[in-house]
């Protein structure tokens, strides 16, 4: 079978996971922060904070924010489900504003969903695509509000020769590494920011919440998590983070693959131009209303030829939690409940074979024409 998404290990990665089992330190040594020197000077950022998930990181973003009972945050619909949980729990609402045909949120959606209570926006680079930031950083300075962008999909993205964690529109970026993304560490995530304020609360929040004075006594002043990464865990995301650049060509190559094999297919490709550099997490197509057959038809024929396609996403506002919470219904996000019914995520990750591109090429066309 042909998963839509699986992480790439080698000798090298085993090998660094091994030095760090033959090392004093298994956590909270000195792997950590070589991985979090690393990223941050990757991504273009003054600091970066390594988590145990994106979603920790998400939780950490939201909580330095410092969100009230009745602030609002404003995400898209068409995302995992943590970028809108992480608001609720920190006690926030969440209001979601629809989004554009590329699956990002839509800017001016965005500012339709505005209110004297708006604190915070969570832009979502969905798929690996940027959005349009320069914009959204235009309505954040606006309004002041602080921008958390969700780059779980964009490690290695870029916007305007800007890399997605730069921090250059937004006051944090938050990561995910988890086996399907750009890099693994098993679990884990990051946060960077350009700000030293910001850091040193994420890095209190992440343990405990304890500030250290001695090397003996400490205090607590504000509840924190165990939200911290292993040195295991980030002696493989070194390793990983020194094999980015080549994953990242591998996915853009296949991408043009499948760009050019379905270019006459009843189908809209995934979008990319020279402004917004996707470093394809996810390869989406999106069925037209006159094709043959429909998304859920296509997902079982191709099932059925042994390719593993996925689903990104059902739309938040469609989940009963929320629904029951905020009263959201069907058809309030008419953009994102049609990309919905309509998407498709094709197998792309950096150890497909030749043969395997060429078997969901040949099963695509096959099926379609």
């Amino acid at each position: 079978m042909i998963p839509y998404g699986k992480q790439y290990l080698n000798q090298y990665d085993i090998n660094a996971v091994v030095e760090v089992l033959k090392s004093d330190y298994l956590t909270t040594g000195s792997k950590v922060q070589e991985f979090e020197e690393k990223f941050a000077n990757y991504v273009g950022s003054k600091y970066a904070i390594s988590v145990s998930s994106g979603t920790a990181a998400l939780h950490l973003a939201c909580l330095v924010s410092d969100i009230k009972s009745n602030d609002e945050v404003i995400t898209s619909p068409m995302t995992f489900s943590a970028s809108a949980n992480c608001i609720e729990y920190v006690g926030g609402i969440t209001v979601f504003a629809d989004i554009k045909q590329s699956g990002n949120i839509n800017s001016q959606e965005i500012r339709w969903q505005i209110t004297k209570n708006t604190k915070v926006i969570i832009p979502v680079h969905y798929s690996g695509l940027p959005c349009n930031l320069e914009e959204i950083k235009k309505i954040a300075l606006e309004y002041n509000l602080i921008i958390i962008e969700d780059g779980c999909h964009a490690l290695g993205a870029e916007y305007k020769n800007s890399k997605i964690g730069s921090c250059k529109y937004s006051d944090m970026t938050v990561f995910s590494f988890h086996p399907v993304k750009h890099i693994t560490t098993g679990e884990g995530g990051m946060i960077t920011t350009n700000s030293e304020k910001l850091y040193r609360k994420l890095c209190v929040l992440r343990s405990h919440g304890i500030e250290r004075y001695e090397d003996w006594f400490y205090d607590i002043k504000k509840l924190g998590f165990n939200y911290r990464l292993t040195d295991i865990q980030c002696g493989l995301g070194i390793s990983q983070l020194d094999k980015l650049n080549g994953f990242i060509k591998t996915r853009k190559n296949i991408a043009n693959k499948y760009n050019e094999a379905f270019k006459n297919l009843p189908i809209d490709l995934p979008i990319c131009t020279n402004k917004y550099n996707n470093s394809y997490h996810l390869y989406v197509i999106k069925l037209h209303n006159n094709a043959k057959i429909n998304r859920g038809e296509l997902y079982l024929k191709l099932k059925e030829k042994g390719i593993l396609c996925q689903v990104h996403y059902m739309p938040v506002h469609t989940f009963t939690y929320y629904q029951n919470k905020y009263n959201y219904k069907w058809n309030d996000f008419p953009v994102a409940e049609d990309y919905y019914n309509r998407c498709l995520s094709l197998p792309i990750y950096p150890t497909m074979s030749d043969k395997d591109i060429n078997k969901v090429i040949n099963s695509i066309q096959e099926i379609l024409i």
